[in-house]
Formats: C-alpha cells, structure tokens, sequence
C-alpha cells in the first residue's frame, strides 16, 4: 500500500487520497471471486493466488480510468486541491461499490495449504502472515530493481526529477504517469486480496487503510519507497510495543511517533524538498462586494436569510443553525488557509477540543453557556500553543498530514478515554440552550457568523494580513525582509485554533450532545469542502460553501442512497472545472458582464 501511495506521488506529484479505494476494490473483488462466483478457486492455493492477481487488475483497471478522467486532469495543481478532488474520487467510489458488491461483509476462505501457525523460537505464528511478512521486502525489492534495471523504470526516475526536460528529449511523459498510477494501484489491490484470509472484505476498509498508509509514507517522506520501508518497519514496531504496553493507547502512539519525525525532519526520514511539487498561483484574497452601499445590501440580504430560516420552521431553524455553526468553522480554516497559506487536514481537532471543553465543562461543573464556550476556547489554545511549535517548522502536505495526526491523537484520546469523554457514547443531555433561550442562541450564532466574515475582510486589509500574504507568498523574501516569519505563522495557527474551538463549542451547544465523530476525518473533510466550494480567496466563500453544502447534504441525503457517491462527483467536478470556488467562477462572469 504504501509502496504503490509513495509511487505515485514520486511521479505524478498527486497526493492520492483515493488509495484506500483501490485496496478495498482488490479486497471486494477477490473476496467475491472466491466465495460467490467461483468458489471452487477458494480450495486451490494456485486458483486463489490468480484470484488475488485477478483481484490485483481489477484495481489497476481502475485507477488507469482514474488517471484518465481525473488525476491527469489535476496535474500541477496544488496539493490541497489534489487531496479534496481525490476524497471526492473516494466517496464516489465506495457508492459505486456498494451498488456493485452489495453492502455486507465478505468471509473468504482461509488460504489452502496456509491455515495453520508455525512455531519459531517457542511461540505459535499464523502461517499466512510469515508469507505477508516476506512478501514486503520481495515488493520493495522488485520495484529497487525495476527502477533502476528496467528502461521504464529509469524513465519513471527521470520523470520524477524533471518531468518537462524529459518531454523536451522527446520521451513523453503521460504514459509513463498512466503506468505509475496503474503500477500504484495494482499494488493497493494485490494489498487488500492479501488481507483476506485475515478478515472479511467491507466497505469500511478504505477509510480504515488509508490513514495508517499515509501516516506510513508521510513518515518516511513522500515520493521515496525506501522512506516508505523503513517508515513501515517503524511504525510496526511502534504499533506493535503499543499493543504489548499501552494496548489504550497504540493509536496515539503511532501518531505520536509520526509527529515526533516529522518534528525533527519536517520532510520525514527521506523525503524529497518541500518545494519540489507545484505551488498554487498567488491569488489576490477579493472582499466582493466592494463598497458601503453593496457591503449593507449583503449584510442586510443576510439577515432577511436568517430571519427566514428562523420563520421556516423546525427543520429550517435546524439547518440554518448546521450552516451557520459550519460557516465558522469554515472561516476559522480559510484564515489560515487563503492568507497564511497553512494547509491543515486536520482542523476538527481544535473544533473538538471546543466541543469538548464546552460539553466537559457544563456537564461536570455546570457551567453556562459563556463559560462554557471560554473552556472550549481556552482548551482550543492550549492545544494549539503547543502544537503551532511544531506547525512553523512544517508546511505543504507535511503540515496538512501533521495536522490530521493531531486529529486522529484526539479522536483517539475522544474514544479511548471513557471515564472523561464517555468514549463511544459521548457527553450527552446537555442543556446549554433551552427552548427560553433558543431565540436568543440563534441570534447569537447569526451575529458571530457575521462577524467572523467581518474580521476576517479586516484582517485580510491590516497590515498584518499584508504580512501574512508576503509570507505564503514570498516566505524568504519576507524573511530577508525584517519580517517574523514564524511568529506570523505561529499567531494566524492559534487564532484560527481558537474560532475553530469557538464554533465546536457552538456545535455542542446546539447538538446538545458531544460525540468522537466531531474529531473524525469526515469533519476536517467538511471544514474544507465548505472553503474550497465557496471559494477560498473569497471573502464570503465559506458562506457560500456552507449553504450549498448543508443543503446538499440534507436535500440528497433525504431520499436518495447514493447521495455520498453524488456528492464526490460533484467535488471532482469543482476542483477540476473550478478550483477558484462557485464565487471565484461567478466574479469574471460579474466582470465580463460589466
């Protein structure tokens, strides 16, 4: 998996998010092969070797149609963008999976001739995973010697380092990223159809892979396989004395010890120069509409919205208040994003922290509503005085995977810390808001919306928002400049930390219930769909991308099963079509139309 992850980056510099998929179709595929349509392979070792290779093609298939349609088409974008379009190539294919192999899980037989252990030294190992186990470094091996033996693979190398020198000696390159993708891919297949005769084929596989991959080439540096081996060597033995020592904690552990490299070497064990992917164009952050009397036409157009929601009903008030608490969120990360140029994959972790604090705070101590938020806020800041230590040495995908172990250390500290959090059942019954104060809560949530936008279109004009573009921009010009770069980027980190625990205290207040989820991957994915949709040098891009996608998923999700696979494509469709955001496509057709 990590292999293959590693592979294609180094040669298409895309950031694949979609890889988990790959593995569960080489899973799925295999699974059903051997159990449902020929089962008579699963009691031949020779059969069920072709069904895994089977298996194997059927991924690569996939991900040369993926190339194809999609990765070709995000060549040279930023990172960030490749990593959203390929989430939404992940929703799309597991809807497609789902509709294809049914939503259950899979059993395949045990390998024949490998269902028994092995006694080495004393102790008892399932004969299957010695193979596993034997089988990484021959991978690694044959992809050493096929890099630098094979005519493709020198090619592969030399598109790697220089991709345009290479077409100018007439070699051309589109070929060779088809095939490192098909390459890539066929070895994520192969890796799930090696999973079977340890557990069933599901649809949960995907998510639950790609993770522990990334923090696997992420730690060994992205583009280099050696890096991934000796990545994947580290983190086993991590997860390993983890399960033997802190069985509670493993999970932490890994992540710890990917924040602990990545502290150290911000570009991993032998990762390739931070500035050796593409970089996103300098953009001019736009404060549309431009003027007093345009300024209160929106304002004004913005509370008659809210207003209406509030009349609507229920449901609407609901819906509204979903969109209003998201759009904070969403500002919270374009700060961040769109003026300091810090990409985080991981910005639920401070909007837990917030929920958290807030729910932790009035359920143990009583606290009202104001306290409560100042705990989720304070919590928020703590985190993220300690962590922007680390953020400042860091910055790209690097930053973006720091960011997301953050995350999953609190999710894992959410879940596993019962006698605080109440693990899986969460902090529920909370009544920070009561029907008497419902009115006034509502209200309180459309002013701090409103407000962030402000701040933000102020911060955006000041001359620290001048500071702050110089350095996304030009960080050693600035530097050479006079100015405190890793202060600029330590103080937008933390105050963006802070709105961001802002609005998951706000959620909990709402929900009236504090759940792991709000620190899962799902609501980092959210927080950055609502900026890129709207727009993320758009100063009312997350307004925009909070409505559409809080209308989007209760509109499709009310009635239609498939809405998850729907909504992927049209995240594909944007970063491909428009990765300005819906407000960056409007604002040439405003101006052309002038």
């Amino acid at each position: 998996m990590a292999a293959g992850l590693t592979l294609i980056f180094g040669v298409t510099r895309i950031v694949n998010f979609a890889h988990g998929s790959f593995f569960m179709l080489g899973a799925l595929f295999t699974a059903h092969w051997v159990t449902d349509w020929f089962p008579a392979w699963g009691e031949s070792a020779a059969l069920y070797a072709l069904a895994m290779l089977l298996g194997a093609a059927c991924a690569a298939l996939a991900g040369a149609v993926a190339e194809f349609l999609l990765l070709r088409r995000l060549a040279g974008a930023p990172e960030l963008y490749q990593l959203v379009a390929t989430f939404g190539l992940t929703l799309a294919m597991h809807d497609a999976m789902r509709w294809a192999f049914g939503p259950g899980e899979v059993f395949a037989p045990r390998f024949p001739g490998l269902k028994g252990s092995v006694e080495l030294g004393g102790e008892y190992f399932p004969a299957w995973q010695l193979v596993t186990i034997a089988l990484g470094p021959l991978v690694w091996l044959g992809l050493h010697l096929l890099l630098s033996r094979a005519r493709f693979g020198r090619r592969l190398r030399a598109a790697t380092q220089d991709r345009h020198m290479l077409d100018a000696l007439g070699v051309n390159p589109k070929p060779l990223m088809l095939g490192a993708v098909v390459l890539g891919c066929a070895l994520a297949g192969l890796g799930g159809a090696l999973q079977l005769p340890r557990e069933p084929a599901h649809l949960q596989m995907d998510m639950n892979v790609i993770v522990e991959t990334f923090v696997v080439v992420v730690t060994g540096g992205l583009g280099s396989i050696g890096g991934a081996f000796l990545a994947a060597l580290l983190i086993g033995l991590v997860h390993a004395f983890g399960v033997s020592l802190f069985p509670q904690a493993t999970l932490v552990l890994v992540f710890l010890a990917m924040g602990v490299v990545l502290a150290l070497r911000p570009r991993g064990l032998l990762g390739l120069p931070l500035d050796a992917g593409p970089r996103e164009l300098v953009q001019k952050f736009m404060k549309v509409p431009v003027g007093r009397t345009w300024s209160a036409i929106v304002f004004i157009a913005f509370a008659v919205g809210c207003g209406l929601a509030w009349w609507s009903g229920d449901y609407g008030r609901a819906l509204a208040a979903d969109a209003l608490i998201l759009m904070i969120f969403g500002v919270s990360l374009q700060a961040m994003m769109a003026l300091g140029g810090l990409v985080s994959f991981g910005h639920a972790a401070f909007f837990a922290l917030g929920a958290y604090g807030a729910a932790l705070s009035h359920a143990h101590w009583g606290a009202p509503l104001p306290l409560a938020l100042t705990a989720g806020c304070g919590m928020a800041l703590a985190v993220a005085a300690v962590f922007g230590a680390a953020v400042v040495r860091s910055g790209g995908v690097y930053l973006a995977m720091l960011s997301l172990a953050l995350a999953q250390v609190v999710w894992a500290a959410a879940t596993q810390w019962v006698g605080l959090t109440g693990g899986d059942n969460g902090v529920i019954g909370l009544t920070l808001v009561t029907a008497d104060t419902a009115t006034l809560f509502y209200a309180l949530l459309a002013g701090l919306a409103l407000l962030s936008v402000v701040a933000l279109g102020r911060l955006s004009g000041s001359s620290f928002g001048a500071a702050l573009q110089a350095v996304r921009d030009a960080p050693q010009r600035a530097a050479a400049s006079g100015l405190p770069v890793s202060w600029i980027k330590y103080r937008i980190f933390v105050e963006s930390a802070v709105l961001a625990g802002l609005a998951g205290g706000l959620f909990a207040a709402h929900k009236g219930a504090v759940f792991p989820s709000v620190a899962a991957v799902s609501t980092s994915v959210d927080a950055l769909l609502v900026v890129l949709l709207g727009g993320a040098h758009q100063l009312w891009g997350a307004a925009v991308g909070s409505a559409v996608l809080t209308w989007a998923g209760a509109e499709l999700g009310g009635g239609f099963d498939y809405w998850r696979g729907a909504l992927g494509v049209f995240v594909m469709l944007i970063m491909v079509l428009s990765p300005s955001g819906l407000l960056g496509r409007l604002v040439p057709l405003k101006r052309r139309a002038g």
